[in-house]
């Protein structure tokens, strides 16, 4: 191992010379810094200064780098050197764009960057360079769990891609619900009527695809393993079993319509003349076949009338009903609606709707529904009476706010929306599960020691960040697609599944460099644990949001590094501080907490220390001070993976360093969360919700700890937040640390 040689690189551009005592940063580097070679240059993102960095460390032996110059978000690919440790020390976006040009600041902002560059000495020098994860799996071939629309999409495109495919599908054939439909919705110009639904297509696609292999009639029984090297035993219809070795999988499992049963105001079950819309196409289909038109179920006499009903058991706030919008139904009704002004326009059609949603086509699908004579009224369904053959639909017109009724419609249809086909979730108790039609069954039986299905949202729908990353599941290396994601109609499931396709392809690649998949794509760090250390609390296995971490038989954690994230959560969670990465680790922020120039408690200088998300406040503070947007030079900022990788020693030392006050900044928890790492912000709440009393044992007031929720659009508000609380420590005063640090 070569022995560490260290340099320091201070930059003069983007103004940073003009506003700022170079020299002296230098100073500060390489005598209480300790680097071994320190440089300035002019601008050291430039060719020549890039190269001066690559000249040090294939002639000088440098083994760590210390740039002090922009954001580490900033530059990325200039400052990129994968044989040594690189650490940033953020002079431009955190020092001089965020403190005022004014003579009055210049001391507070030469304080602050002396302060970074300390910070980022002390840093590097923690810092190892990631060798790798050196348990990786070399398979790529794609798993496709569902053989519907969602998932011969995703195979048919991971086949383009040139990657190997198994897919498997429960039922006899493939096809899902679209194989069951009579015509889909319009989903290219001109938007006017409905179209063929292609199913037939695909299934002959799937089944001429050569890299695509295909099991009917079966389920999963068994997935073990990680990306790369997945193991999937599959039970079929006659027991006998088999076993696919794969990368990555795409969850297609699709949907169940909801039972409609659960609306006995609407008489379903009571009338053969009040049917969902699956039954509305069923009824479709069997005509079409007979060359008829759509008779009445009851009778099989002639339909005059139909009435849908809009919200049918959807956007509940009663909480006996689904709660959400299925997105589609609206534009299922429009369609079916079709089905009968196009054999007989002479039939009235009504769709009682709440409101109208028709994604994908504009309102161009509902003008042409317009034209062929449907009626539209603005209201909500409250009951259907059945009367003989015919039924009478009651609802409250939301435009005369007023109950009124339309008498004798021969066919009534229920718009009741779709339940996802999640699996079992781990949340919630087997009798709370009964979600639909069946109470739910496993659909890829993990072997985590977290559960045997994905994690879901409140909903049942498949866990996952719905802004940033809308297919990656708490399961690394295992996306989701169509309905089981969330509600869509064919097109978006299409669209869906691709994505899908392509992160699944993605994992595959990433699991054979052992490289992270997402979201810090490429990171080569993994978990290193010292088990010599370890009290066997459980809290990482716990507290890790993607099942990454198990146990052996001795209790010791077991840690899955193709599974890992790296957010570091595990980290946090270590009471003993036995969990660490190659490159960011508890000594790694630690020392640079410590590096920190502390005055004393005369200097009315106080300091105080802000770790930022990475993913979201830290990016903020950056477009703050892009915005020139002023805020404390008191803060020193230190950013983090994750305020879920927070280790509460960091929190600890801060204070007994003399620190005045500890600002943590992280995404938004809770059902719609915005945290990269799902969970991560939600248990740092947690954990520093116990800080208190370590403060009243330290004779702290509890305001030197707090923690806001802060999304990557606050550009105006981060800046508010820290010089208001400057505020709070001005008023409550210097921490009584200060002398005994």
């Amino acid at each position: 191992m070569a022995e560490m040689k260290t340099a320091a690189y201070i930059c003069r551009g983007c103004g940073i010379g003009e506003r700022i005592d170079a020299p002296q940063t230098a100073k500060i580097a390489e005598r209480e810094g300790k680097m071994n070679l320190v440089r300035s240059h002019e601008f050291l993102c430039s060719a020549t200064g890039v190269q001066t960095i690559r000249d040090d460390i294939e002639k000088e032996g440098v083994t760590h780098v210390m740039i002090a110059a922009c954001s580490r978000r900033s530059k990325t690919e200039a400052f990129q050197f994968p044989t040594v440790a690189v650490a940033r020390a953020n002079l431009r976006e955190g020092v001089i764009w965020s403190q005022p040009d004014t003579p009055e600041a210049k001391e507070t902002t030469q304080e602050m960057a002396d302060d970074f560059v300390r910070m980022g000495c002390a840093e590097v020098k923690k810092m190892k360079v990631p060798a790798g994860n050196p348990n990786v799996g070399h398979n790529k071939r794609i798993l496709v769990v569902g053989g519907g629309v969602s998932g011969m999409t995703a195979a048919l495109e991971a086949a383009k891609a040139g990657y190997e495919v198994v897919l498997i599908e429960k039922e006899r054939q493939l096809g899902g619900w679209a194989a069951k439909l009579w015509k889909r919705v319009a989903f290219r110009e001109p938007y006017a009527d409905p179209a063929d639904t292609g199913v037939e297509q695909m299934i002959a696609a799937v089944g001429s695809e050569k890299r695509i292999k295909v099991h009917l009639n079966s389920v999963i029984a068994k997935t073990s393993g990680a990306p790369g090297c997945f193991t999937v035993e599959i039970s079929t219809e006659s027991g006998s079993g088999l076993t696919e070795e794969v990368g990555a999988i795409v969850q297609a499992s699709g949907f169940t319509t909801y039972d409609a049963t659960k609306l006995p105001e609407f008489a379903y079950g009571k009338s053969p003349n009040v049917v969902d819309q699956a039954g509305l196409e069923r009824l479709a289909r069997q005509a079409a076949a007979k060359g008829e038109p759509i008779r009445r179920p009851s009778d099989g006499g002639e339909v005059k009338s139909v009435a849908f009903v809009q919200c049918a058991g959807q956007r509940d706030e009663t909480g006996k009903h689904l709660p959400y919008c299925s997105g589609f139904c609206c534009n299922t009704s429009i369609k079916q609606a079709m089905y009968f002004k196009d054999a007989n326009p002479e039939v009235d059609t009504v769709v009682i709707y709440t409101d109208l949603r028709t994604p994908g086509n504009g309102e161009d699908f509902y003008r042409s529904a317009q034209k062929k004579g449907v009626i539209f009224t603005k209201g909500k369904g409250t009951g259907v009476e059945p009367n003989g053959a015919t039924c009478k639909v009651h609802f409250r017109d939301l435009i005369l706010d007023e109950d009124v009724a339309i008498s004798e419609v021969d066919l009534v249809v229920l718009a009741t929306g779709q339940v996802p086909n999640s699996g079992v979730n781990i949340d919630l108790p087997p009798e709370a599960q009964d979600k639909g039609e069946v109470k739910p069954v496993s659909i890829l039986n993990l072997t985590y020691r977290q559960g045997r299905d994905l994690p879901q949202l409140k909903w049942g729908f498949a866990d996952s960040h719905f802004i940033c990353f809308p297919y990656e599941t708490r399961r690394t290396g295992i996306y989701t697609a169509g309905p089981v994601r969330r509600p869509m109609d064919i097109a978006q499931a299409m669209e869906d599944a691709t994505g899908a396709a392509l992160k699944a392809i993605q994992a595959a690649e990433n699991a054979e460099l052992g490289r992270a998949a997402h979201p810090r794509s490429g990171d080569l760090s993994f978990p290193i644990v010292r088990l010599e250390g370890c009290t066997q609390c459980k809290r990482c296995t716990v507290e890790c949001p993607f099942g990454a971490i198990d146990e052996d038989e001795k209790r010791y954690p077991v840690f899955n590094e193709s599974r890992c994230r790296r957010c570091g959560t595990c980290m946090g969670a270590c009471p003993v501080r036995v969990i660490s990465f190659e490159n960011y680790s508890v000594d790694t922020v630690g020392a640079q907490i410590k590096a920190v120039d502390i005055p004393d408690e005369f200097s009315e200088k106080p300091r105080i220390l802000v770790l930022a998300c990475e993913n979201d406040a830290y990016p903020a503070l950056d477009m703050a001070g892009m915005r020139r947007l002023a805020y404390s030079a008191f803060v020193r900022t230190i950013p983090v993976r994750c305020l879920g990788s927070v280790n509460t020693i960091w929190i600890t030392d801060a204070l007994n360093s003399g620190y005045d006050g500890v600002m943590m900044m992280g995404c938004k928890h809770g059902d719609d969360y915005q945290c990269h790492f799902v969970k991560g912000s939600e248990l740092a709440s947690y954990r520093m919700g116990k800080i208190d009393d370590t403060l009243k044992q330290m004779a702290l007031e509890t305001e030197r700890v707090a923690t806001y929720e802060v999304a990557i659009t606050d550009i105006e508000r981060v800046p508010q937040l820290i010089n208001d609380y400057a505020k709070v420590i001005e008023k409550i005063g210097m921490s009584p640390m200060k002398g005994f640090a």
